[in-house]
């Protein structure tokens, strides 16, 4: 076993358990939505700084407002999860599921890509291929069976549509950081996750998903 596999093992267990922990403690899910929000914007705001590095006023006047825009984006996330989890409302179908979508999407894309690697999905993200495209879906529709359709309140066929969406979101905002971080010339956002990268390197995919499948659940 290799010293970076265990590396991604070991951290993989502690955020699960933190994971667990902010469910069950709300103290504990509002210090952690606050620090990892921070952290993912100031990891956010290196990329964009390594990006428009020259000291020109356009450059400066771009950099302000991506530091603006994504501090209160990530404000924003910070308030839904508390808004829902304050309002006892469902969390399973509006934060829950949504972060397990993307933590499947995620895995499968790793795994099928490895195994079956293959052509290319996009120029932008020379790492991903269509391969694992397949498999982000693919792993993310095995959650449905783990789930009853009346704690979701969905049928079946709308779970289905919900699952697959939020996938894709979630692949997008993997896709999008992924092209920032190519273009800052990094391999990940910060080394603060021994294994993983930085906090923004895991949550990429969830900074979409989680406000779409929040907002689409308003229509399903």
């Amino acid at each position: 076993m290799s010293s970076e596999f265990t590396k991604r093992v070991i951290t993989s267990f502690f955020l699960f358990t933190l994971l667990v922990l902010m469910h069950f403690y709300t103290y504990i899910l509002i210090i952690s939505l606050i620090i990892i929000a921070i952290i993912s914007w100031i990891e956010f705001y290196a990329l964009i700084s390594k990006i428009l590095y020259k000291e020109s006023l356009k450059n400066k006047i771009i950099r302000f407002i991506f530091k603006i825009f994504s501090l209160i984006y990530l404000s924003g996330i910070i308030f839904l999860v508390l808004f829902t989890k304050l309002k006892n409302q469902n969390l399973e179908i509006f934060i829950i599921y949504p972060l397990l979508i993307s933590i499947s999407t995620d895995i499968g894309g790793i795994f099928f890509g490895k195994v079956f690697k293959g052509k290319k999905l996009t120029n932008l993200s020379p790492n991903k291929t269509i391969s694992g495209s397949v498999g982000s879906f693919l792993f993310s529709l095995l959650l449905i069976p783990f789930f009853d359709e009346k704690m979701l309140n969905l049928s079946f066929i709308k779970l289905v549509i919900f699952t697959l969406l939020i996938s894709l979101t979630s692949q997008i905002g993997d896709i999008l950081i992924s092209a920032m971080k190519r273009k800052a010339k990094v391999k990940d956002t910060s080394d603060l996750l021994p294994g993983h990268g930085g906090f923004l390197d895991r949550i990429d995919g969830m900074l979409l998903a989680l406000p779409f499948g929040f907002m689409l659940l308003k229509f399903l």
